[in-house]
């Protein structure tokens, strides 16, 4: 793992709004909290989601992004980026691939969060098809297409936008996670971003107590001391 005086720009890449607050937003808090720069990139504006019948449909992707710039703000990220891609039908696309290496050029992070691209068979839920399409896509954005200078030659020579190498992963809802980051001061800001959803959240009872049991057992299959919460993934270095 990349020690932390390494890191300053970090990017975070997910299939739709929420993804991040529900799987990462403690970590994100500790992050913006000890100086990092956090960017989102969401793929989707999450026009798939939503349930209430009185809400036209033409309204959501604009409700869903402005919900997840006031999550956002909760755990201190204030660059948010939406790709447009349609809720529900995302694919590996060159196109896609394409976009966020744009990201990945623009920011140059040192350090990568995205979702798994493998399903997990013992958590079904966590495998949504557009999470393991943004999590494969983001992976061959990293390897080998943002740090290949002729790979989407468009970027260079139309946009100017020069290849970057990411040398670090931190992947998401993985089931081999190895690595457990402590979120117990941070998860007040995670709850709020998660209320932040309100087409998403405002009808679960008892979020909190939900996150904080997951939440509970990552601390304890991380091996922290009881009482605490952590958030979950598996870090990768790229050469």
């Amino acid at each position: 793992m990349l020690d932390d005086s390494e890191v300053q720009r970090i990017l975070v890449v997910t299939a739709h709004p929420d993804d991040v607050d529900f799987g990462a937003a403690g970590t994100v808090a500790s992050w913006t909290k000890a100086g990092f720069e956090v960017t989102y990139a969401i793929v989707t504006n999450g026009d798939a989601g939503g349930s209430d019948p009185d809400v036209p449909r033409s309204q959501i992707p604009a409700i869903r992004q402005a919900e997840q710039r006031a999550a956002a703000a909760c755990v201190g990220v204030t660059d948010v980026r939406f790709l447009g891609y349609v809720d529900g039908e995302l694919t590996v696309s060159h196109e896609l691939r394409r976009d966020i290496s744009r990201v990945i050029r623009q920011v140059r992070p040192q350090r990568l969060l995205c979702q798994s691209p493998e399903r997990n068979w013992k958590r079904l839920q966590g495998s949504h098809p557009d999470h393991l399409a943004a999590g494969e896509a983001a992976i061959q954005a990293v390897y080998p297409d943002a740090r290949n200078p002729f790979a989407h030659v468009s970027l260079l020579a139309d946009e100017g936008l020069e290849a970057w190498t990411v040398p670090e992963v931190w992947v998401m809802a993985h089931a081999d996670s190895d690595h457990y980051v402590d979120v117990t001061d941070t998860f007040d800001a995670k709850i709020a971003a998660l209320r932040s959803h309100v087409s998403q959240t405002g009808g679960i009872d008892k979020l909190d107590e939900f996150v904080r049991a997951w939440a509970a057992r990552n601390a304890e299959a991380g091996g922290l001391p009881e009482g605490r919460l952590a958030e979950a993934f598996m870090v990768v270095s790229v050469p």
